[in-house]
């Protein structure tokens, strides 16, 4: 029993001397001060600590922000800070946008320009088929247009009491032709001034008697391609009938943009292709160039003669065609980039040059050339040697937007000029019509939609919003726009559409949230541009979003609901500007 209890006493003894030292070595820090050592150590002394919500803010220590108490967090390593404008992407988000450059130079141009057009009946194949006979139309041989007809072939019958009359004047004079001769032959000349034949007149000389109906008869083969009386219409001297065509020759007229009317001249061979012939390539040669510029599209039209024997192309089909530019000293050795690399707004074109130390990108305004298929000629704003982004544009933009830095979708910011001053910049807006812009605020209200099921944390129902969402931008017809608007338009649908099919592909709530920051940005530059705004729309702000980079929204309220973490934080966020 006393060997028992002198175990015991060990036992505690030797835990009581283990808490002793545990004091003397660690009883003297406090939890605090551990946790800020441990972060001090985890960051080296030049770590510049900024807030996530008040990015203004710099110290050269960890703390809370002095504006709002929130604690700051490093800035990431690299950025540079001598240059505020310029934009930087991790890694990763490079890999995830594929953002890709290229060094700009004097390098070969392309040289072919792209053109769209349409089939089109050729004028000189087309006859107007109208009656020479004043009367009443008693029966129709072709009663539907796409008919087609053989030159001789009866087409209607016509009744004219004229007609009759001038019978019953060509049998008087045919009585006593032996004695008036004359009499008789004008008899005869006014019902061949009427299209009457020989062989009807010596049918009525033969009977004896006026036909009280006569044959209206085809003057040309073809289709017709259009009717232009019904049975019982009464019709004068030179009416038209029918519009019949000779499709064994058509027109293909193609659309010319002022900035490529330098390019293309008659004699030019254009290749195209029909989308409802695929595999298959026609060529022709331009024979005439309409010297006219249409008020309305601002284009003019090139026209070249297609051999149609088999039919295969049809008035009316749309086509897609190629001119390859002869190359010349105004052409060779100017700088070009690539269309993608180029976002146009309408007042100003930007891209986005890589910074000369490689770590980001700055925003840079050019002024263009003409345009070359795929590219453009820079006229001023580039120099050679410099780095280009050519993919991705959108996504570093994006970025900028996010980061409150010059932007095309933000042009009220301060942006760098070529001398690495700050200049002024106006905000951009293009007018369109009213038509146009209710077709456009259709992808506004659908986007609504799915903020509210992010908001409810609805993922189902979220993802077949955005099928809705897809098959809107899809149905969008940009017919309704001129030039201008219309380009700016192809390129947001062009981002649009490559971000929706990212929604599309997610599998989570959380992995839909992360793509919707990337369209949220790109829709508010959609809705600034176009002044879209129909009823007041708020840009609301979450410092949180995007692992505390930050992330926008567009609102009907100005009232926070975070669609980035729904109930987890639904109050999370500030109004950053109304539209």
């Amino acid at each position: 029993m006393k060997t028992k209890n002198k175990k015991t006493l060990i036992v505690a003894g030797s835990i009581l001397f283990g808490l002793l030292l545990g004091w003397i070595f660690f009883g003297g820090n406090k939890p605090a001060e551990i946790e800020v050592a441990h972060k001090v150590s985890e960051h080296p002394e030049e770590t510049v600590w900024t807030c996530s919500m008040h990015p203004q803010i710099r110290q050269n220590e960890p703390g809370d922000c002095p504006i709002c108490g929130m604690e700051l967090i490093p800035v990431e390593n690299g950025i540079d800070q001598q240059n505020p404008q310029v934009i930087h992407l991790s890694e990763y988000a490079k890999k995830l946008a594929n953002v890709q450059t290229m060094t700009v130079g004097a390098e070969a141009t392309a040289n072919k320009i792209r053109l769209n057009g349409k089939v089109a009946v050729a004028e000189s194949h087309s006859y107007s088929q109208s009656t020479h006979i004043q009367g009443r139309i008693e029966r129709l041989y072709v009663n539907f247009t796409g008919e087609k007809v053989s030159r001789g072939q009866a087409l209607a019958q016509i009744y004219s009491p004229e007609l009759v009359t001038a019978q019953e004047e060509l049998l008087q004079a045919y009585s006593i032709r032996e004695s008036n001769p004359r009499l008789f032959d004008a008899a005869k000349e006014k019902l061949e001034n009427w299209k009457i034949s020989q062989n009807q007149i010596n049918r009525i000389l033969e009977r004896g008697e006026p036909s009280e109906q006569f044959t209206i008869s085809a003057d040309m083969s073809g289709i017709v391609t259009e009717k232009k009386v019904e049975l019982g219409d009464y019709v004068q001297r030179g009416t038209p009938i029918y519009e019949i065509a000779n499709l064994s020759q058509v027109w293909v007229l193609f659309d010319i943009y002022e900035n490529d009317m330098s390019w293309i001249e008659e004699g030019d061979k254009i290749e195209f292709t029909v989308a409802s012939l695929p595999g298959k390539t026609f060529e022709g040669k331009v024979e005439f160039i309409d010297p006219l510029v249409n008020p309305q599209t601002r284009v003019s039209t090139a026209r070249i003669v297609v051999d149609n024997e088999k039919g295969r192309l049809k008035p009316g089909m749309f086509v897609t065609g190629t001119v390859k530019i002869p190359m010349g000293e105004n052409v060779n050795n100017k700088l070009t980039v690539p269309k993608s690399a180029v976002l146009w707004t309408g007042k100003r074109s930007v891209v986005y040059v890589q910074a000369d130390d490689g770590s980001g990108y700055l925003l840079r305004e050019v002024v263009l050339g003409p345009s070359l298929g795929d590219s453009y000629i820079i006229a001023e704003g580039l120099k050679p040697g410099e780095k280009v982004v050519v993919n991705g544009t959108f996504t570093v933009d994006a970025a900028a937007q996010l980061a409150g830095k010059p932007s095309m979708m933000s042009p009220e910011q301060e942006a760098m000029n070529n001398d690495g001053k700050t200049v002024e910049e106006d905000v951009v807006q293009i007018e369109i019509s009213e038509p146009a812009k209710t077709a456009l605020n259709q992808v506004v209200t659908t986007y609504l939609k799915l903020k509210n099921e992010l908001v409810s944390d609805d993922f189902s129902t979220a993802k077949k919003n955005v099928v809705e969402l897809e098959k809107t931008i899809e149905a969008i017809n940009a017919s309704g726009l001129d030039k201008e608007a219309k380009a700016i338009w192809e390129s947001y649908r062009e981002q649009l559409e490559k971000e929706t099919n990212m929604l599309l592909k997610t599998n989570d709530i959380e992995t839909l949230r992360e793509g919707f920051v990337k369209f949220s940005n790109t829709l508010i530059g959609l809705v600034k541009t176009f002044e879209l705004m129909d009823q007041t729309l708020y840009v609301l702000h979450c410092p949180m979003a995007k692992n505390n980079d930050g992330a926008n929204w567009l609102s009907l309220s100005s009232e926070i609901q975070n669609p980035y973490f729904g109930s987890k934080m639904l109050k999370c966020g500030e109004v950053r500007d109304t539209l």
